[in-house]
């Protein structure tokens, strides 16, 4: 058997500007000679891009939501993630259940216990190897989501939303800074790019 693949997550509020960074990484990981898998939650197979556009498009009650990205999560873990990683590949996904702590836990109050349960149930031991949290000002995500697109029905929630969203997840990263590499991305696009390529050489 080979050398286990890195599974690689990505975090941070709506707008905090994941995408540009996570296809400078993947063009760099590609240039260095790494099988990459890119992928995304919700979603990333036939069934969970079905799931994402109900959970994007379609209000609902928040433990239907939250079961929602679970069964989505676990298509994606069995049929994506954990072949790719069995392979060598390295698995850069942007999302995963941090952003069910964030949303669902942090912002919307759903019980973390359940969500603990889930995540025993669905992932069993599997957790990131490393987790890049974009942190931005909820107020300057708010103004760069304005000028890209119409939004779904997570982004138009109103700024307080985002800031609970923001301290969960800054909550979690200081419980697992092993794991957390936090990315302050209210800078030049370029900036950023150095510090996470940077801290990407680590990996290898």
């Amino acid at each position: 058997m080979g050398q286990r693949g890195v599974f690689i997550t990505f975090e941070g509020i709506d707008g905090a500007g994941k995408t540009t960074q996570i296809d400078a990484l993947e063009q760099w990981l590609k240039q260095e000679g790494v099988e990459v898998v890119r992928t995304r939650e919700p979603g990333g197979t036939p069934l969970g891009e079905a799931i994402r556009a109900m959970l994007l498009h379609e209000g609902m009650h928040v433990t239907t939501e939250t079961l929602l990205f679970f069964a989505a999560r676990a298509e994606h873990i069995s049929r994506v993630i954990e072949p790719a990683l069995a392979r060598g590949a390295w698995v850069l996904s942007d999302r995963f259940t941090d952003a069910t702590y964030a949303y669902q836990v942090g912002a919307k109050g759903y019980p973390a216990r359940h969500v603990e349960a889930l995540e025993s149930l669905v992932q069993g031991d599997l957790q990131p190897d490393h987790t890049v949290l974009f942190d931005v000002e909820p107020e300057i995500a708010a103004e760069r989501l304005a000028r890209v697109r119409e939004l779904d029905r997570f982004e138009t929630e109103d700024v307080e939303f985002f800031r609970n969203v923001r301290q969960a997840y800054l909550t979690r990263a200081a419980q697992m800074p092993s794991r957390f590499f936090i990315l302050n991305t209210n800078r030049d696009k370029e900036l950023v790019c150095e510090e996470l390529l940077s801290e990407a050489r680590k990996w290898r």
